[in-house]
């Protein structure tokens, strides 16, 4: 009887797991319902994901001894991701466009345009950046489960030109890869620039900081940066500084080099030109924790990585959690910041109904 048991329980533990989507009502917000999607593959690796804010909740993948963790930071509610006080934008989905923009303005077709969030919209419900936004949501279940999520980001909304109706669709792989395949069309000429904001750490979201963590950057050049580490056009090799992760280093190894974007940003939060050629799928980044053999890499089109470690203080929401400075690194797959104002990048404008197509891969495994 006893070995009737034991053999149920290695069975339960070695049988593929249900792949599929399932939906939990998650309350409303402005009327509409917010939902949690969670995707699960054959081999048991789970993503949560809710239409509020396009946010990654959760991502549980094994270490080398079996055990699953969460490796992404987030929440457990939707009153903590809309609390006033949190402003920290875990797993979530930014638009129009991450990152900065000098003097919050840009000159498109002999036009000024400026960002605000007191830009004048129709509806004022409506003039919020994408991750404050309740997204439409269409779930599709199978082997491959994925998640299309979907709003019409109306033109005025923050000061930004046209209308342009916006698509994320996740993929959750067999082979324990998540992907985020992005597509958007305008009306009018604009700049978009879309990306998630996931905070990783590979041994588990409330393990502490990542500094022991080994990151890798498939890049040469960074772009430099003003004393609002705004990018002012000018690219700078990596080569001798503290901004060389072209080798597995470990994350603490420059967070306080003397360098001043580092000294003012008390770490890295820095945008990397990826090497190779912007459109093409290729590798970013690589995040490896030593100890439980958990590997991210991040492939994507985008022409740049912004790499942020977690500086400042969490939010009195994350604070309750126990996350603590530098528990996590944010590796941002998108367009340079302040490329609408910079010839010289590579464009993030976006032409009248001309489709816009990024993807961007998480990538999974345990190293050997």
């Amino acid at each position: 009887m006893k070995f009737i048991f034991a053999f149920a329980a290695l069975m339960a533990l070695t049988a593929p797991a249900a792949a599929g989507i399932t939906t939990t009502a998650w309350g409303g917000l402005n009327g509409k319902g917010v939902d949690l999607f969670t995707l699960t593959n054959s081999r048991g690796m789970e993503v949560k994901i809710t239409n509020y804010g396009g946010v990654i909740t959760s991502i549980r993948v094994p270490g080398k001894d079996g055990k699953m963790a969460d490796v992404v930071q987030g929440f457990d509610s939707l009153a903590a991701y809309t609390d006033p006080t949190y402003r920290g934008r875990y797993g979530a989905t930014i638009g129009r466009f991450a990152n900065r923009i000098k003097d919050n303005s840009f000159t498109l077709d002999r036009i000024t345009y400026r960002i605000s969030r007191d830009a004048y919209v129709l509806h004022e419900s409506e003039n919020k950046p994408y991750d404050e936004k309740v997204w439409d949501a269409a779930p599709r279940d199978g082997a491959e489960p994925q998640l299309t999520l979907s709003l019409i980001d109306r033109a005025g909304t923050m000061g930004f030109p046209g209308t342009v109706r916006v698509q994320v669709t996740f993929t959750l792989t067999r082979n324990n890869v998540l992907r985020m395949a992005y597509r958007a069309i305008s009306d009018k000429n604009t700049v978009i620039s879309l990306t998630n904001h996931a905070y990783f750490n590979m041994a588990g979201d409330m393990s502490g900081p990542v500094l022991d963590q080994l990151l890798t950057v498939n890049a040469g050049q960074i772009t430099a940066v003003d004393d609002k580490n705004v990018p002012t056009g000018e690219m700078r090799n990596v080569a001798g500084t503290g901004f060389d992760y072209r080798k597995p280093t470990p994350i603490g190894a420059h967070i306080n080099d003397a360098d001043p974007a580092i000294q003012r940003a008390k770490g890295l939060d820095q945008n990397y030109a990826v090497n190779g050629k912007p459109g093409t799928l290729r590798l970013a980044a690589r995040l490896e924790d030593p100890k439980s053999g958990r590997v991210l890499e991040e492939w994507t089109t985008q022409a740049g990585l912004q790499v942020y470690t977690a500086n400042y203080d969490p939010p009195p929401a994350g604070l309750a959690k126990g996350y603590q400075v530098h528990s996590a690194v944010a590796l941002e797959a998108q367009a340079f910041p302040n490329a609408p104002n910079v010839p010289s990048f590579p464009s993030a404008v976006l032409p009248l109904d001309t489709v816009y197509n990024q993807v961007t891969e998480y990538r999974f495994s345990v190293a050997p």
